[in-house]
């Protein structure tokens, strides 16, 4: 989703992106992680082989810059592992993941120091046939491929390994000196919102919508907003978070952007960011289908 100069281009058109890995049925989460720190993979598994029931086996191959912590074992699966491969073997047919289930084949390890990108390439096995995704984009306008490793982009130190999507901004009219910022956050490897800033407004905070008896009531998390790792977490209209601009220095007209900084604090302390310009539609965007506010 993002490449390192690619944090600063225009949110809307991310938003108008498809998702890294979209066709793709072994991947990451999207939003990448900050170069040497110690990074939770969970290798996503989308669906069996194709004309198969079922996947009965996962092996990863570790790229250079990626050193093994350890893996998380499944009930009824075999893990194996080596400086340099991990792998999930089911024990039965009972045990294998069935065709249409969707699950996460977890390991950790320690990034390199180098910020890039990294390419883990995974062998699925089912029980019938298997799918070797370890193909690694050619770049230059050719085409995708069928079979893409997986990919983690690796990052400088202060680059918020965040995934931002369907991000919008209420417009407003003349007086009105507040608004609500929308979207879509994942954290690959866990994070917190601990709020942002913007050059035409005085403050950004995070707030919760919730419920108070019978009355909505709207108050700020002090400490930010967990985005637990590989789960998207939205921003939305109504009952749930959102980013609250106050001081409004000017009116947010229709069909404009809003400069938008988004301040983050991962697991290990660490301080990060992340540029945005969101788009002002003249009309709210109708809820994804996804869309399930996390509480």
């Amino acid at each position: 989703m993002h490449r390192f100069n690619l944090k600063l281009i225009l949110i809307s058109a991310l938003a108008s992106l498809p998702a890294i890995g979209a066709h793709a049925h072994v991947t990451l989460p999207p939003g990448g992680a900050t170069a040497g720190s110690t990074y939770p993979a969970a290798f996503r598994v989308g669906h069996a082989c194709k004309d198969a029931a079922s996947t009965t086996g996962i092996r990863v191959r570790l790229p250079e810059g990626f050193t093994l912590i350890d893996a998380q074992p499944r009930p009824g699966w075999t893990l194996s592992t080596s400086a340099r491969e991990v792998t999930w073997t089911a024990g039965s047919a009972q045990a294998a993941l069935p065709k249409d289930d969707k699950t996460t084949f977890n390991l950790r390890g320690r990034l390199t120091d180098k910020p890039g990108t990294l390419w883990f390439k995974v062998l699925q096995s089912c029980d019938q046939g298997s799918a070797d995704w370890a193909e690694i984009p050619a770049g230059g306008g050719a085409a995708a491929p069928a079979f893409p490793a997986a990919r983690l982009d690796v990052l400088p130190a202060g680059v918020a390994p965040v995934d931002v999507r369907e991000a919008w901004a209420r417009p407003t009219v003349p007086g009105q000196r507040s608004t609500g910022v929308y979207g879509r956050l994942t954290a690959g490897a866990g994070a917190r919102l601990v709020g942002g800033s913007t050059p035409l407004a005085e403050s950004v905070e995070v707030h919760q919508m919730a419920m108070e008896g019978d009355v909505m009531r709207m108050r700020t998390l002090e400490r930010g907003l967990e985005l637990p790792p590989g789960q998207g977490v939205e921003l939305a209209p109504g009952s749930g978070y959102h980013l609250m601009v106050t001081g409004l220095r000017q009116p947010i007209a229709p069909g404009s952007t809003l400069p938008l900084t988004l301040r983050f604090v991962d697991g290990e302390g660490r301080e990060s960011s992340l540029a945005l310009q969101v788009p002002v539609p003249a009309k709210a965007p109708e809820a994804p289908a996804h869309t399930q506010h996390q509480h």
